[in-house]
C-alpha cells in the first residue's frame, strides 16, 4: 500500500498539546514533505498536567509550547480552549470542533481511538467523529461555510498500543528525528518523565514507532484504523 498526500489537508484533532507528537506527527510531515496542508487542532489547554514542581500558568505555557510544535512541522494550529479533565460531547462543544474543522476543511481527519486510555482522547475522538461529519452539513450553521462533503477519517494509535488492531501502516522512518524534535517542544511534560502518575513521553514514542515499524518491515510507522462508515472512507 503506497501512500501519497500530495493536494490533501491532513488535520490531526487530539486532546492535550504534545498527543500529535506521540501519534501521529510523523504521518503529519510526510504529509507535508507530499505536499499536503496539515494542521493540528488541540482540543484542551494542557492546564492541569502539572509537573514538580508546578508550574504557574501552565495552560499559557503548553500553547507556547505546542506553537513552537506547529512550527517545526510548518503546519497550522487551532485551539478548541477546553480545560483538561472538561472535554465532553456536547451541543457547545460539537459547535466549537465543528466550526474548527471548517476553518481548516481537511480532506483527512486523523482523531484518537475511541478506546484509548485518557477520558480526553476518548471524547475527543466522539468530537472529532461528530465534527467531521457535521462540518459538511448545512443545518449546522457556524461562522465559517460548511464542507462539500466530510472528510476521510483514520483512527489513531492508542497510546502503548493497547488493543489497538491496525489496518494499515504509515512509514515514518525518515519523520522519526522530526517528532523528536517538535516532542522536545513540550518541556514541561517531558519534566514529568520521573512522576509515578506519568511516562517519560520520548522513550514511550520511540518504543511505539519503532514496535510498529518492526510489524511493517520498516525501521519506524504509524499506525492507524479507517473510520469504516458510509461516506468516511476514501480511495487512496
Amino acid at each position: 500500500m503506497q501512500l501519497q498526500f500530495d493536494n490533501e489537508r491532513v488535520l490531526a484533532i487530539v486532546a492535550h498539546p504534545d498527543d500529535a507528537e506521540l501519534l501521529c506527527a510523523g504521518t503529519l510531515a510526510r504529509a507535508k514533505a507530499d505536499g499536503a496542508l496539515v494542521g493540528i487542532c488541540v482540543l484542551c489547554r494542557g492546564d492541569k498536567g502539572q509537573p514538580h514542581p508546578p508550574i504557574e500558568n501552565l495552560g499559557a505555557v503548553r500553547s507556547l509550547e505546542m506553537q513552537a510544535a506547529a512550527e517545526l512541522l510548518g503546519g497550522e494550529l487551532l485551539a478548541g480552549g477546553f480545560s483538561d479533565g472538561e472535554l465532553f460531547d456536547s451541543v457547545e462543544s460539537r459547535q466549537t470542533v465543528i466550526e474548527l474543522v471548517r476553518r481548516f476543511r481537511p480532506t483527512l481527519v486523523l482523531a484518537h481511538s475511541p478506546n484509548d486510555y485518557h477520558p480526553d482522547h476518548r471524547a475527543a475522538a466522539v468530537l472529532a467523529e461528530a465534527a467531521s461529519w457535521f462540518c459538511a452539513s448545512t443545518g449546522h450553521r457556524t461562522e465559517s461555510a460548511p464542507l462539500a462533503k466530510p472528510p476521510a477519517l483514520w483512527w489513531m494509535d492508542t497510546v502503548e498500543m493497547i488493543d489497538f488492531l491496525p489496518h494499515f501502516y504509515v512509514d515514518v522512518t525518515d519523520q522519526v528525528e522530526r517528532k523528536r524534535q517538535m516532542l522536545r517542544c513540550h518541556k514541561s511534560q517531558l519534566a514529568r518523565g520521573n512522576s509515578a502518575d506519568f511516562s517519560p513521553l520520548e522513550a514511550v514514542m520511540i518504543r511505539q514507532c519503532q514496535a510498529r515499524g518492526a510489524q511493517a518491515g520498516v525501521d519506524a510507522a504509524e499506525a492507524f484504523r479507517q473510520h469504516q462508515a458510509w461516506k468516511r472512507i476514501a480511495a487512496w
